[in-house]
């Protein structure tokens, strides 16, 4: 039986579909799954998309923080599932506690969007595990509330415990407090960047890479890294 990728659509998401095709680039089988909803259909995994949810009121996320799908992602995670937050998915995490800090509006005030270069540092967790820590990489990035944020303790505590999965290499595109793209949590299920990984799994569709146009996959990485890891569980 294929292993099931859950793919969270909320009111504003923009990039589910994406997520659900790049499951399916991987060799799983993507699951529609519903904000409003108790039920995880009895997913491996569950990815918390790219977008504009609930139209960023309050705060990019936080709205959605608080769907009832995510009171069963949150006891879900607890437990171990893997779970992906992809920009605005990792506001959704900040804002439920999931990962800590949080996102602000981009330094310059501006909607950015850029294939980003990022340093890999932490392949030991299940959405980088098939990365090697070192490693550059080139993701999409989209965001206007792509700042990350966190309070001098916090920092210190994301440092000591080697939470930063992905660093902002050649340049910090939204004024992210230690050039920090991506988060895990102390347990390494749950995992939190601002570029889209989802947006670099074809040829012919991702980033350019110096062999051909539009040829980069390396988000293809990850989707391949929850596999492995359900696989090894």
């Amino acid at each position: 039986m294929a292993t099931r990728i859950g793919v969270v659509t909320f009111p504003g998401s923009l990039d589910d579909r994406d997520a659900q095709r790049a499951v399916r680039a991987a060799g799983a089988e993507p699951v529609a799954l519903w904000h409003g909803s108790h039920d995880l259909d009895g997913v491996d995994a569950v990815i918390l998309p790219g977008g504009f949810s609930y139209g960023d009121y309050l705060r990019a996320g936080a709205i959605a923080a608080l769907a009832p799908i995510m009171s069963e992602i949150k006891q879900a995670a607890a437990k171990g599932m893997p779970v992906l937050g992809i920009c605005n998915g990792f506001q959704m995490l900040v804002e439920a506690h999931l990962l800590p800090g949080g996102l602000i509006r981009n330094a310059h005030q501006q909607f950015i969007r850029r294939d980003q270069k990022l340093t890999v540092t932490n392949s030991d967790t299940a959405w980088t595990n098939r990365f090697k820590t070192g490693e550059e990489i080139v993701i999409p990035l989209k965001n206007a509330d792509g700042g990350f944020t966190a309070d001098a303790e916090t920092l210190k505590r994301i440092n000591g415990e080697n939470l930063v999965t992905f660093r902002y290499a050649g340049v910090n595109p939204n004024g992210s407090i230690d050039d920090i793209a991506g988060l895990t949590n102390e347990h390494g299920n749950v995992v939190g960047l601002m570029p889209h990984p989802e947006h670099a799994v074809e040829p012919g569709f991702g980033p350019s890479t110096p062999d051909a146009m539009r040829s980069g996959i390396d988000g293809l990485r990850f989707f391949e890294s929850a596999l492995n890891a359900l696989q090894v569980a």
